[in-house]
């Protein structure tokens, strides 16, 4: 496989002790025409990257917000190709922010392997991260992704052995999400010491970022993570707010909303230097 991706790379790599921080918002939501400006807004309040999740019918590890977020954009028939739109409308005022994509197989078995390949590249995705790709079943595909020069992303978990640290260390580009909860996205409180414990057997393994997600949901959280992450994953609460101030305050509140409150993250994680 080659490199990482010029903009992961380049991303992580200009960190320089500050942890970065990945938003995740679900395509389409809460408006579909609204998705570039919301991902516009949320790097302007200091996101290094975006996690963009694409809608599926049976998302299997998101929580009910997620979830019902999936349900919303799918009932404005936003599809794979849709979102592989989104991320290039979004690529026509931001060259240089990464892109992930985050789903499930189905709808990438759907449009086919290759096609999706080559029409994530030509959007301008920059990492592919798909819940039920294992690696050992996904190498063609990772390699395939590598040499279009977006990065394979994986999930490691607590319960992850050391030989699926390993084997996710072959593949793995970008960097790796380590799910700090057993459970679904939204789910349970975090032991900052736990996560700790985990990193540091990961890292053993793996030279490249690992990011940590599921159960952040403020500042304070994040901010606790980010001595040992190299990234912190903040989806549910976000999606939450989106939601709420959208219905009653409409979709342009909802982007700022989004922003401001992803900026009080982005501060707090700045006050914290990682040793």
């Amino acid at each position: 496989m080659t490199a990482s991706n010029h903009r992961l790379a380049a991303t992580f790599g200009a960190l320089s002790g500050r942890t970065a921080l990945i938003p995740y918002i679900t395509a389409g939501d809460p408006l579909v025409a609204s998705t570039p400006a919301l991902m516009q807004a949320l790097v302007a309040a200091g996101a290094n990257v975006i996690e963009l999740g694409v809608p599926f019918s049976d998302p299997m590890a998101d929580g009910p917000v997620i979830q019902q977020a999936g349900e919303r954009a799918i009932a404005a028939d936003v599809s794979l190709a849709v979102v592989l739109d989104l991320v290039a409308d979004f690529r026509r005022q931001d060259d240089r922010t990464p892109v992930v994509l985050m789903g499930y197989a189905n709808p990438i078995e759907c449009m086919g392997r290759a096609a999706f390949v080559q029409r994530a590249a030509q959007a301008g995705v920059d990492g592919v991260l798909v819940v039920d790709y294992t690696p050992e079943e996904s190498a063609d595909f990772a390699a395939s992704l590598s040499t279009a020069g977006i990065d394979p992303i994986y999930l490691l978990a607590p319960t992850s052995t050391e030989p699926r640290m390993a084997e996710v260390a072959r593949l793995a580009r970008g960097y790796v999400y380590y799910v700090s909860l057993k459970g679904v996205t939204g789910a349970g409180t975090l032991d900052t010491d736990d996560v700790a414990r985990h990193l540091a057997t990961i890292r053993r393994h793996i030279s490249i970022p690992v990011g940590v997600g599921f159960g952040i949901r403020d500042a304070a959280s994040a901010a606790r993570l980010a001595p040992h992450a190299d990234a912190v994953v903040i989806g549910s609460k976000l999606i939450q707010i989106i939601e709420e101030t959208s219905r009653s305050d409409g979709p342009q509140a909802a982007i700022g909303a989004a922003a401001a409150w992803l900026a009080d993250v982005r501060q707090a994680l700045d006050h914290i230097q990682k040793g």
